[in-house]
């Protein structure tokens, strides 16, 4: 099922929580291990995973729940 304007949780807020609950996590143990070269590989970490793993999945999704889905994606960002 395809969320609606009545959805609760994390998915009201971002269609991909657990992809932004690995960011933050990765952030905090960079930071945590205070790793420099670990911050900076976040950006291009997240743009591969924005790349070739949502947008994957958001083209699945259009194909598959259609109108629904574009209703949904425009009313929730895709981060935050």
């Amino acid at each position: 099922m395809v969320p609606t304007d009545d959805t609760e949780g994390p998915f009201r807020y971002s269609r991909n929580p657990s992809y932004l609950a690995l960011a933050k996590i990765y952030t905090g143990i960079a930071s945590v291990r205070n790793s420099l070269w670990a911050m900076l590989l976040l950006a291009p970490a997240v743009r591969v995973m924005q790349r070739e793993v949502i947008g994957r999945e958001e083209r699945y999704l259009e194909r598959t729940f259609g109108e629904e889905y574009l209703a949904y994606k425009a009313q929730v960002r895709r981060w935050v």
